[in-house]
């Protein structure tokens, strides 16, 4: 199960309304490689299924990973802030067994 926070949940459906994308589109979340830890998260608006798919919605909003990407993200929690310390969404991972400084690379 890959979870959404309240605060997450209301940010992507204000993106989507301002990009105005449909019910059709939904947020795809990935891990690919790279940054300075090693596996970067990768957040995109989409509309495709794809084979082997896992599919999470809580209270209507909807996101996808594809399997390889579940595996590091099992148990995750798709947060967002907007404090002092920085704007935008951040992963609050458990099976990260370390991460970056700036929080957008892991690993396990």
């Amino acid at each position: 199960m890959i979870h959404i926070s309240d605060k997450a949940k209301s940010k992507i459906q204000q993106l989507k309304k301002a990009a105005d994308l449909n019910g059709e589109y939904f947020l795809r979340v990935s891990v690919v490689g790279g940054g300075c830890s090693g596996l970067s998260y990768k957040l995109d608006f989409d509309n495709e299924s794809q084979p082997n798919d896992q599919v999470f919605e809580e209270e209507g909003v909807k996101l996808v990973t594809d399997l390889k990407s579940f595996l590091y993200l099992c148990d995750t929690t798709l947060d967002f802030s907007d404090g002092l310390n920085g704007k935008g969404f951040h992963f609050i991972n458990p099976n990260a067994s370390r991460t970056c400084g700036c929080g957008e690379s892991f690993s396990v």
